[in-house]
């Protein structure tokens, strides 16, 4: 038998060194050859690291949060054979909990007590969800989720005030008891207060969540932009009556066929035209060498959610898509960034970006501009309200787009301008269309 060290490869981009986001495997598993192992992230994209060798895991080379430089130590395999270790040479062990060294010592089995490392991460995942190393007093569950418990549980917990997804359940299925509620009741110190009928009990959990992988980075990012950039907001009221009757017949005659159209692609296409006129705007900062880039090419980078965090896709070439392409566009990158699939080329290279909160918009927002662009254009909710119109009171469909820049490259004139520009484009739709 011999010793077959990983070390962390080089996946491209010139970087020097990537974060461990999560582990497939612990020790004492036996891997095959092309088996995942880890994924780390770079500035970009979670990447997989599969196994080349055939072995026994006997130690890791690091905690999931841990940055890694590349060409260092991965993870140890035991493996048939001489492995790639040669005797004596001076090859210090990976890092791993001293619980999981004698584990590996010892020959343990995979059967053998888990060691404290990381918890395996699923398949490809957007960030890693670390879970907490301590059991907390009270579990919270998803949004929605609803616990399982039986009517005179439901009733006994409305009583005392307790929310049942705050519950540890220890019946069949995760289902709530009522031993599980005195237990609660007992973590929480009996504090409950009857009030008008109904108990609040009190809470003293708390909850670490170490700021790794996906979030980490926009942490990163959203501090460097803050940092480098010296932000100016522009908020302009919109009248998109007309351009939302526009999209209804759009989807009416062809949205069966092309597929329906949401106010993104609209925006897309009136910002593409507006920025003819505003190259300056259309562009990437390189502060360090003092050098703007403006782009012929209009790459948009599209800010999408996703279970991770908030990551930017990046449609490409929208100067020469029409609507129904740059929406089917929009749905795939989407889709892409929701399910981990999302590659470093598809998260790279925007010229200008829109970010959208949906039916969620509020009424103003202030963007962080994505560095090293020079300007983020954010879409706020659609709401009717009254408006005059030619000496009438009318209902009109209005919307705020609030849009921030970068004043070291863009004048307030100028992004005023381009935004009176779209606005001009967005409340007579047709001129999108007019070359």
């Amino acid at each position: 038998m011999g010793i077959h060290i990983i070390k962390m490869p080089d996946i491209g981009e010139g970087i020097a060194e990537v974060e461990l986001v999560g582990w497939h495997v612990k020790v004492g598993d036996t891997v095959a050859e092309d088996q995942p192992l880890a994924d780390v992230m770079t500035d970009k994209a979670t990447v997989e690291i599969p196994s080349p060798v055939v072995g026994r895991v006997v130690a890791l080379g690091g905690e999931v949060g841990e940055v890694m430089a590349v060409g260092g130590e991965l993870i140890r395999l035991e493996v048939e054979g001489e492995g790639n270790v040669k005797p004596g040479a001076d090859a210090p062990p990976a890092k791993a909990p001293a619980a999981a060294q004698a584990a590996a010592t010892s020959g343990a089995s995979r059967e053998a007590p888990e060691p404290a490392a990381p918890e395996p991460a699923p398949a490809r995942p957007a960030a890693a969800k670390p879970a907490s190393r301590q059991a907390p007093a009270a579990v919270a569950r998803q949004p929605g989720e609803k616990p399982l418990a039986s009517p005179a549980v439901r009733k006994r917990a409305w009583d005392l005030g307790i929310e049942l997804r705050y519950v540890h359940g220890s019946g069949p299925a995760g289902r709530i008891l009522h031993e599980d509620l005195d237990a609660y009741l007992q973590g929480q110190g009996a504090s409950g207060q009857a009030r008008g009928g109904v108990a609040y009990a009190e809470r003293n959990d708390e909850e670490n969540v170490p700021v790794i992988g996906l979030r980490r980075k926009i942490a990163q990012k959203m501090a460097e932009s803050k940092r480098r950039i010296p932000h100016f907001s522009y908020v302009e009221e919109i009248d998109v009556t007309e351009l939302e009757e526009l999209r209804a017949q759009l989807n009416l005659k062809w949205g069966e066929s092309r597929g329906k159209l949401t106010l993104l692609p609209l925006l897309a296409r009136a910002m593409v035209v507006a920025l003819r006129d505003f190259p300056q705007i259309n562009a990437r900062y390189d502060d360090e060498a003092g050098m703007v880039t403006r782009y012929g090419a209009v790459h948009i980078g599209i800010a999408t959610q996703s279970d991770g965090g908030l990551m930017v896709p990046v449609m490409r070439h929208a100067e020469a898509r029409d609507l129904w392409s740059m929406a089917a566009e929009i749905g795939r990158l989407a889709q892409a960034v929701r399910t981990g699939s999302a590659g470093r080329d598809e998260l790279s290279g925007s010229t200008i970006t829109i970010t959208s909160l949906g039916p969620l918009g509020g009424i103003v927002t202030t963007p962080v501009i994505n560095h090293p662009e020079v300007g983020i254009v954010g879409v706020n909710r659609i709401v009717e309200r009254p408006a005059f119109r030619n000496g009438a009171v009318v209902a009109r469909k209005l919307m705020n787009l609030s849009s921030s820049f970068d004043h070291r490259v863009v004048d307030g004139m100028d992004a005023a301008r381009f935004i009176q520009a779209v606005r001009a484009l967005l409340e007579q739709p047709a001129l999108l269309f007019v070359e």
